[in-house]
């Protein structure tokens, strides 16, 4: 007798044993997408010299104070610095130095005053600049530790290494970087009717689709997947297959069997495993017979054979699991609201979680139902990149209503809001 529960229970359930995850070492070349193990701290202060925002000349502001207009000032320029290039000597008054953007403002300067400003002009044989207006001190100079100042922590652990992130590692000379493990997670597709991608087909049979469906979405989520096999709808061959992926994964998720057919023998092999169900039917569409359990610390995860209930169970019990070892912050589907844009009228005895695609008119998030409403099809997940969540015990939704939706593609959200999911179970 399988009693349902609602999405968020089967969620808190899972998320009282997430692993904790181990750091490794990885090239800075090695390290995009990767999850920081620990915060990034600036090993210097940036810029760590002063330097120049523009191309202009270094000089004395001191010497401007009775520049203007009618009565400019002239001051002997001494030569040029280009960026990566210093000044020997001390500036004095009267004195300038012609100065490339990003150069090092030589000592005894205190401003620079951009070139669109100034007239070079030549007077017995010397060069010298002519200035007409007051300058101020520290006028365009970038000082030391303006973009960042040494030990500070620029980015937490936890975070994505995105190309922003990557620069930053570069600039503080972090050839190595301290990432978290990816959690290797084992798929098991069980199924007699399954074929493998290449094999032709045959009636009756099709292929395989969930497995490969699944490892792109653990490496979307930061994970490292292990297909592990394909196994026919036998007890003891599934049993060992789950035996095995146990010991050598940190997450194992099988695809099928999970429902009270006939050859549905995920239920019987939680049993011989010894293993704790945490749950095996949520007030949801598609995909109610999700099952969880948890053995020797780790989690099981029974995703439905439909691919579209296999996807959705994914996304909401596994992915934040997974991004919880990875120790991230912004684990779960992040919740928003759009106008729907298409009338949705079917009677919502569970929580359904719909396959959509969203559309932004510069006001407003506009969302439609992508393909058939059916957990066997697999063309709705093309071009779905959020879920439209509808209440359990409605009675469907006419366009122009607003609806929540969970954003697939979102980076997330650091809760889940249980407000979404009010699911009126059947009494």
């Amino acid at each position: 007798m399988r009693k349902p529960i609602k999405v968020e229970e089967a969620i808190q359930s899972v998320m009282k044993w997430p692993l904790t995850g181990e750091k490794e070492f990885v090239s800075i070349e090695n390290s995009y997408n990767r999850v920081l193990a620990e915060d990034l701290l600036a090993t210097t202060d940036v810029p760590w010299f002063k330097r120049s925002p523009y191309d202009g000349y270094a000089i004395v502001a001191a010497s401007t104070q009775q520049a203007n207009s009618e009565y400019p000032i002239f001051l002997e320029v001494l030569g040029t610095i280009g960026a990566g290039f210093t000044w020997d000597a001390e500036l004095q008054p009267h004195q300038a130095v012609k100065i490339m953007t990003g150069a090092a403002i030589p000592e005894g300067a205190t401003a620079v005053i951009m070139v669109e400003l100034t007239k070079e002009v030549i007077k017995d044989g010397k060069t010298y600049v002519q200035i007409k207006r007051k300058v101020k001190d520290g006028e365009n100079i970038v000082e030391i530790g303006e973009d960042m100042q040494k030990d500070e922590v620029l980015v937490k652990k936890g975070t994505s290494i995105n190309p922003g992130v990557m620069a930053t590692l570069a600039t503080f000379g972090y050839k190595t970087v301290a990432v978290m493990k990816k959690p290797t997670v084992a798929i098991i597709a069980t199924g007699s009717e399954l074929l493998e991608v290449d094999d032709p087909l045959e009636k009756g049979k099709i292929r395989n689709s969930n497995a490969y469906m699944l490892k792109a979405q653990i490496l979307r989520a930061g994970g490292e997947p292990i297909y592990y096999r394909l196994v026919k709808d036998d007890f003891e061959e599934t049993f060992l297959a789950v035996k095995q992926a146990i010991e050598q994964a940190d997450i194992v998720i099988t695809t099928g069997g999970v429902s009270v057919g006939d050859f549905d023998y995920i239920p019987k092999v939680y049993e011989k495993l010894g293993a704790t169900l945490l749950f095996n039917k949520i007030a949801m569409r598609p995909g109610s017979v999700t099952s969880g359990a948890l053995l020797n610390e780790k989690v099981i995860f029974g995703l439905s054979g439909n691919p579209s209930a296999c996807y959705v169970g994914f996304e909401l019990f596994v992915r934040p699991y997974l991004k919880a070892m990875l120790g991230q912050e912004n684990i779960y589907l992040k919740k928003a609201q759009a106008i729907l844009e298409k009338d949705f009228l079917k009677a919502n005895p569970f929580t359904r979680f719909v396959r959509a695609k969203t559309t932004f008119d510069g006001n407003e998030l506009h969302v439609e139902p992508v393909g058939k409403d059916k957990s066997n099809i697999v063309s709705s997940l093309i071009d779905a990149n959020c879920f439209i969540v509808l209440p359990g015990g409605s009675r469907g939704f006419e366009k122009g209503l607003k609806v929540d939706i969970l954003l697939i593609e979102d980076e997330g959200a650091p809760i889940w809001d249980e407000h979404i999911t009010d699911s009126r179970l059947p009494r």
